[in-house]
């Protein structure tokens, strides 16, 4: 079985890039190989990168806040293009203001996402939670 290929970025008018530059740097070193999509990346990006790279998963990123918006009709958009049961991960601030990670966490799997990690997920969190989902 090759390298498993992740579809990274951080989605919408986020310019937030350290945090994209962390998880480039921990996927790539824990063996993945990674269309690193940069900052503010639009749905469609996503998916027409995953498309081209016959990506296994696309991992979406947002700290300031605006994910929920942002990430809103994904599941189905992968779905239309041909990447039905895509695995996707979300993290980061991914609402504004104070609710609970559990509030939100099943906000984001109601639209589709497989796993939601909160602000703070160490990388070697979000790479276990990958292999354990893709049999790496």
């Amino acid at each position: 079985m090759g390298k498993k290929t992740l579809v990274l970025g951080v989605i919408g008018a986020d310019v937030h890039a350290v945090g994209n530059q962390i998880l480039n740097y921990a996927f790539t070193q824990a063996g993945f190989n990674v269309v690193n999509l940069g900052v503010m990346v639009s749905q469609e990006e996503y998916i027409e990168a995953a498309i081209e790279s016959a990506a296994d998963a696309i991992i979406v990123s947002s700290l300031y806040g605006h994910g929920e918006l942002d990430c809103q009709g994904l599941r189905d958009k992968c779905d239309e293009a041909g990447l039905k049961g895509i695995l996707m991960y979300v993290g980061g601030n991914l609402v504004v203001g104070k609710k609970p990670f559990e509030e939100v966490e099943k906000r984001f799997k109601e639209m589709g996402f497989d796993r939601v990690f909160g602000p703070g997920t160490p990388p070697e969190v979000t790479i276990a939670a990958l292999k354990e989902d893709l049999g790496a």
